[in-house]
């Protein structure tokens, strides 16, 4: 072993500070990395959800939730009902328009289904006050011949 160091020869043309680049003569003579990961920049708006436009029970205002609760009493039958959207729709036994129901505004232990009978007040729905909601609602005759399931998940013939 020698104690000489030996000179490391760099293989870089070497330029001048105040040289500017020159643009490649085509896209193909451009040569990136492909083995380096660009890092995503969080989002600022990741975290935050768009508000639904529907009033549940928990952001219905007092007024409105009185208002809803001293009105009368209507039947109905449950046209359909989604536990994963959250949502159905009541038809009015008085043949009427269908009637929107939100999955917190449902009493009881079961999930609606098709065809289940039930009992519903109402309440508007902001900002125009033209449509309605159905609010505390009531199953009171399950439809025979079909399984019904508890909100804690049971499956239960009827």
């Amino acid at each position: 072993m020698s104690s000489e160091a030996t000179p490391i020869q760099e293989s870089r043309p070497v330029t001048s500070p105040l040289s500017t680049p020159k643009s490649p003569s085509s896209p193909e003579s451009l040569h990136l990395p492909t083995n380096k990961l660009r890092e995503q920049s969080p989002s600022p708006m990741r975290d935050f959800l768009i508000p639904s436009p529907l009033p549940t029970r928990r952001n219905r205002t007092c007024s409105a939730s009185a208002r809803a609760s001293e009105g009368p009493v209507f039947s109905g039958v449950c046209k359909s009902f989604s536990r994963s959207k959250g949502h159905g729709f009541i038809t009015p036994s008085d043949g009427g328009s269908d009637i929107f129901v939100h999955i917190s505004d449902i009493e009881g232990e079961y999930v609606p289904v098709e065809g289940d009978e039930v009992t519903y007040k109402v309440c508007v729905l902001p900002p125009k006050h033209e449509k309605v909601q159905a609010v505390e609602v009531n199953i009171t005759h399950l439809k025979p011949g079909t399984k019904h399931e508890t909100w804690g998940g049971q499956v239960i013939s009827s």
